[in-house]
């Protein structure tokens, strides 16, 4: 006889079959439960150890952390029925979509009772037989004539279970700050205690968004690396500890499992760490009034490539530089070459010189009276060229100038397009004097 791991059920119930063959994982079967008929998948083949590790598990009161009502084991024996069909799982799919529904319905029926609970989940049993509403709440709740109201409106066995918000996280699933779904939905099979020291020990932020889960408790995961953590800081005083010195308080604030050593805080140096062999020595010269010196050997630094972190268009600057150096070498190579021909060499150096010297050389500068009577002279000079420019448009050069007897007439119709009681206007309304 070969002894199966199945689980069953929305808050995913532990069970053993006992079954005379094989049986693939993940394989659906109709068992019968505490709880009914229903439906439950392998998980796998057991060996006795096994089974005897399975059986020492704490009950669901035990290890959960809210006000349960039922004391079942954590583990619970399930007898074999028959293998499921592609009909019961259908069946089974369409309960799941009629639970939705009946959420709902039961949430309205809850108000007018105005109990101190929470609606969770719903679930049938197969064919029926029973409905399981799981609620939570923060007390005990009499909730003996909403179940009549219950059993009235969806015409079967009604049973209530309250569960606690990391029950609840269990049963409803969803995703935990890690971006992966929550441990407790899909592999955890009990909830071990979690506190705040565990959170200390590993040298984690206490921000309670952070270690956090969805249930609003301890994240789970954070049990999972405790006992490393928690044999490496044998011998070391506790996280957040203060060693006293005549020098200052000197804080330790974690430690390191990659180098084996404690990480202090010391006033005016900052963080150091001490290694496991050295810190009980540590300990003695500061508390002495000495200076710790750090005898480690400084690791031999990398040559730096700039290639290997700028990019090409960034060392352009670097290659004109080098491209100037080599042609300074070229040229006290031809000097050393041809020491007849320094005169022509110098020469060219001088040019290039010369040439650098221009480009670098700012416009002179001028005296403050100079520049002031400049700027009167040309501020003149402009008023000057806008007048004659303001008198050429006036009369144009290419225009032939009137006759006496026209003059007056060119310039009373003129008046018919100057506004009146303008200066021009009463000028060109005078009579004009002409000589006799």
């Amino acid at each position: 006889m070969n002894k199966y791991l199945a689980v069953y059920g929305k808050p995913r119930y532990l069970g053993i079959i006992t079954f005379d063959g094989s049986v693939e994982k993940g394989r659906t079967l109709v068992v019968e439960s505490v709880r009914g008929e229903e439906l439950a998948v392998i998980l796998g083949e057991i060996t006795e150890e096994q089974e005897a590790a399975y059986r020492q598990m704490r009950s669901t009161t035990e290890h959960s952390d809210g006000m349960a009502k039922n004391s079942e084991p954590v583990v619970t024996d399930l007898a074999f029925i028959d293998f499921a069909s592609e009909e019961d799982l259908a069946t089974a799919d369409d309960y799941r979509m009629e639970e939705k529904g009946i959420l709902t319905l039961a949430k309205e029926l809850l108000v007018p009772h105005q109990l101190d609970m929470k609606l969770i989940d719903v679930e049938f049993l197969r064919e029926k037989r029973k409905l399981f509403f799981y609620f939570s709440s923060d007390q005990r709740v009499d909730f003996r004539a909403y179940v009549r109201d219950l059993a009235r409106e969806f015409k079967t066995r009604i049973e209530l279970r309250q569960v606690g918000v990391r029950d609840e996280a269990k049963i409803i699933r969803g995703l935990g700050p890690c971006g992966q779904p929550c441990c407790c939905s899909y592999w955890l099979n009990q909830f071990s205690p979690v506190c705040i020291k565990m959170v200390k020990e590993q040298n984690l932020a206490l921000n309670p968004v952070k270690i956090s889960g969805i249930c609003g408790r301890l994240m789970c995961c954070m049990c999972y690396e405790h006992e490393v953590y928690h044999e490496a800081w044998q011998g070391f005083p506790n996280p957040g500890t203060k060693i006293k010195t005549p020098n200052g308080n000197i804080l330790v604030s974690g430690i390191d499992l990659c180098s084996n050593s404690l990480r202090c805080l010391m006033p005016g140096r900052g963080e150091i760490k001490i290694p496991r062999e050295k810190f009980e020595e540590f300990k003695e010269v500061v508390m002495n009034g000495g200076e710790w010196a750090d005898v480690q050997e400084a690791e031999e630094e990398e040559k730096f490539d700039p290639q290997d972190i700028f990019p090409i268009f960034m060392q352009r600057r670097e290659a004109s530089i080098r491209t100037s150096a080599d042609a300074a070498a070229e040229t006290d190579e031809k000097r050393e070459k041809n020491p007849n021909d320094e005169g022509g060499g110098e020469a060219e150096t001088e040019n290039t010189a010369a040439a650098a010297r221009k480009k670098r050389r700012r416009p002179p500068r001028h005296d403050s009276g100079n520049s002031a009577e400049k700027q009167v002279n040309s501020r003149q000079e402009e008023a000057h060229r806008t007048n004659a420019s303001h008198e050429n448009r006036r009369q144009p050069a290419n225009r032939p100038q009137p006759a006496e007897g026209q003059e007056h007439e060119r310039k009373h119709h003129s008046n018919r397009r100057r506004r009146p009681g303008s200066k021009r206007v009463q000028e060109a309304s005078q009579p004009l004097n002409t000589e006799e």
